[in-house]
Protein backbone atom coordinates (compact mmCIF):
# COMPACT_ATOMS: atom_id res chain seq x y z
CA UNK A 1 0.00 0.00 0.00
CA UNK A 2 2.78 2.45 0.97
CA UNK A 3 4.69 1.57 -2.19
CA UNK A 4 1.67 2.49 -4.32
CA UNK A 5 1.29 5.82 -2.50
CA UNK A 6 4.97 6.59 -3.04
CA UNK A 7 4.72 5.70 -6.74
CA UNK A 8 1.67 7.95 -7.11
CA UNK A 9 3.46 10.83 -5.35
CA UNK A 10 6.48 10.41 -7.60
CA UNK A 11 4.36 10.33 -10.76
CA UNK A 12 2.33 13.33 -9.59
CA UNK A 13 5.53 15.28 -8.90
CA UNK A 14 7.02 14.48 -12.30
CA UNK A 15 3.77 15.40 -14.03
CA UNK A 16 3.53 18.69 -12.15
CA UNK A 17 7.12 19.52 -13.13
CA UNK A 18 6.40 18.80 -16.77
CA UNK A 19 3.31 20.99 -16.70
CA UNK A 20 5.32 23.84 -15.19
CA UNK A 21 7.95 23.69 -17.92
CA UNK A 22 5.27 23.73 -20.62
CA UNK A 23 3.80 26.89 -19.06
CA UNK A 24 7.13 28.76 -19.14
CA UNK A 25 7.26 31.96 -21.14
CA UNK A 26 7.71 31.54 -24.86
CA UNK A 27 11.26 32.22 -25.97
CA UNK A 28 11.59 35.29 -28.24
CA UNK A 29 13.13 34.37 -31.61
CA UNK A 30 16.20 36.61 -31.09
CA UNK A 31 17.15 35.01 -27.74
CA UNK A 32 19.11 32.03 -29.09
CA UNK A 33 21.05 34.12 -31.61
CA UNK A 34 21.89 36.99 -29.25
CA UNK A 35 21.18 37.02 -25.52
CA UNK A 36 21.27 33.28 -24.87
CA UNK A 37 24.99 32.95 -25.57
CA UNK A 38 25.79 34.75 -22.31
CA UNK A 39 22.60 34.87 -20.27
CA UNK A 40 21.83 31.14 -20.46
CA UNK A 41 24.80 30.40 -18.20
CA UNK A 42 25.73 33.79 -16.74
CA UNK A 43 28.91 34.51 -18.69
CA UNK A 44 31.03 37.38 -17.30
CA UNK A 45 28.46 38.38 -14.69
CA UNK A 46 25.45 38.43 -17.00
CA UNK A 47 22.30 37.67 -15.02
CA UNK A 48 21.14 34.13 -15.81
CA UNK A 49 17.94 33.66 -17.72
CA UNK A 50 15.16 32.73 -15.33
CA UNK A 51 17.07 33.62 -12.15
CA UNK A 52 14.71 36.06 -10.43
CA UNK A 53 17.19 36.93 -7.68
CA UNK A 54 19.84 38.02 -10.19
CA UNK A 55 17.32 40.07 -12.17
CA UNK A 56 15.58 41.74 -9.21
CA UNK A 57 18.07 44.61 -8.66
CA UNK A 58 18.25 45.24 -12.38
CA UNK A 59 14.47 45.33 -12.80
CA UNK A 60 14.31 47.82 -9.92
CA UNK A 61 16.02 50.32 -12.23
CA UNK A 62 13.04 50.22 -14.59
CA UNK A 63 12.59 48.83 -18.08
CA UNK A 64 13.70 52.02 -19.84
CA UNK A 65 17.03 51.97 -17.98
CA UNK A 66 17.53 48.31 -18.89
CA UNK A 67 16.77 48.95 -22.56
CA UNK A 68 19.22 51.85 -22.48
CA UNK A 69 21.90 49.59 -20.98
CA UNK A 70 21.37 47.06 -23.77
CA UNK A 71 21.42 49.69 -26.50
CA UNK A 72 24.57 51.36 -25.16
CA UNK A 73 26.33 48.26 -23.87
CA UNK A 74 27.20 47.54 -20.26
CA UNK A 75 30.31 45.89 -18.88
CA UNK A 76 31.39 43.32 -21.45
CA UNK A 77 27.99 43.33 -23.19
CA UNK A 78 28.45 45.14 -26.50
CA UNK A 79 26.03 47.84 -27.64
CA UNK A 80 22.89 46.17 -28.90
CA UNK A 81 23.63 43.03 -26.89
CA UNK A 82 24.41 41.12 -30.13
CA UNK A 83 20.94 41.96 -31.45
CA UNK A 84 21.67 44.91 -33.69
CA UNK A 85 18.37 44.60 -35.54
CA UNK A 86 16.26 44.64 -32.36
CA UNK A 87 13.79 47.40 -31.65
CA UNK A 88 13.10 48.75 -28.16
CA UNK A 89 10.05 46.49 -28.03
CA UNK A 90 12.23 43.50 -28.95
CA UNK A 91 14.64 44.38 -26.14
CA UNK A 92 11.75 44.70 -23.68
CA UNK A 93 10.41 41.28 -24.71
CA UNK A 94 13.87 39.74 -24.36
CA UNK A 95 14.43 41.30 -20.93
CA UNK A 96 11.00 40.17 -19.78
CA UNK A 97 11.69 36.64 -20.99
CA UNK A 98 15.12 36.46 -19.37
CA UNK A 99 13.95 37.90 -16.05
CA UNK A 100 10.94 35.58 -15.74
CA UNK A 101 11.54 32.37 -13.78
CA UNK A 102 11.54 29.53 -16.31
Amino acid sequence: MKANILKFALIAGVTAGAATSVQAAEQPPQYAASCGACHAVGVAGAPKTGDAAQWEPRLAKGMEALVSSVKNGLGVMPPGGLCNGCSDDDYKALITYMSTPQ
